[in-house]
């Protein structure tokens, strides 16, 4: 019989134990293997780039580049990656986020035992994989906007605006963001600024405050 080729996966997550306890039941599976693994958003990209897997698993809060950010990115530089959100967040924002972002499944961490080995398949066949309480949210949201003629509204901000919000929220500098993103200091002042008065804010503490209520950094 002819042997199939597993499925190339990068695994990402800021905490080595997950990433370590995640591996172990992905490798236990003979058609799944873990090529790569990743401490951040930013480092998942350069790991995507070297690596080039099949399947991309990331979590949500993640330092310098969130699963998010870095779902759009890699849908934007590899169209056709399937990626699979894992994260602690049973939160109805954040999967519809994990949708737009590109994502084909979002699991939850306290069933990932249970359920992670069947989403990486299901992903792989082109099929979504939703947690139970995910469907819910799905079909309560539909049912809402059908209700009521609405679209979902668009996001207040750009990626650009939301990728500079976390860095400044993270306490970096206006230079070091800069180096960071490969763009003038000027420019990244320019960002800052639309972000007070988009937003309605005043300072670095405040907009700290709201990158944490977007989910951006851990409080």
């Amino acid at each position: 019989m002819p042997t199939t080729t597993p499925t190339r996966i990068l695994l990402a997550d800021d905490h080595a134990l997950v990433r370590r306890g995640v591996r172990l039941i992905l490798d236990n599976e003979p058609d799944l293997t873990v090529v790569a693994e990743a401490g951040d958003g930013a480092e998942a990209i350069d790991k995507a780039r070297t690596h080039r897997p099949d399947l991309v698993i990331l979590d949500i809060a993640m330092p310098r580049l969130t699963g998010l950010q870095a779902a759009r990115e890699l849908s934007r530089l590899t169209p056709g990656l399937h990626i699979l959100i894992l994260t602690m967040y049973d939160n109805e924002q954040y999967f519809f986020e994990a949708l737009k972002a590109g994502a084909c499944g979002y699991v939850l961490k306290s069933v990932a035992d249970r359920d992670l080995v069947e989403a990486c398949r299901a992903a792989m066949r082109d099929e979504p994989f939703l947690y139970p309480g995910a469907v819910t949210a799905l079909i309560r949201d539909y049912l809402a906007r059908a209700e009521h003629g609405e679209t979902l509204p668009d996001k207040a901000i750009t990626d650009r605006e939301e990728e500079i919000l976390k860095l400044v929220a993270e306490g970096n500098s206006s230079k070091e963001i800069a180096d960071l993103l490969v763009i003038s200091t000027k420019t990244v002042e320019r960002h800052r600024s639309n972000l007070l008065q988009k937003l309605g804010l005043r300072d670095r503490l405040e907009l700290t405050r709201y990158a944490i209520r977007a989910g951006l950094i851990e409080p």
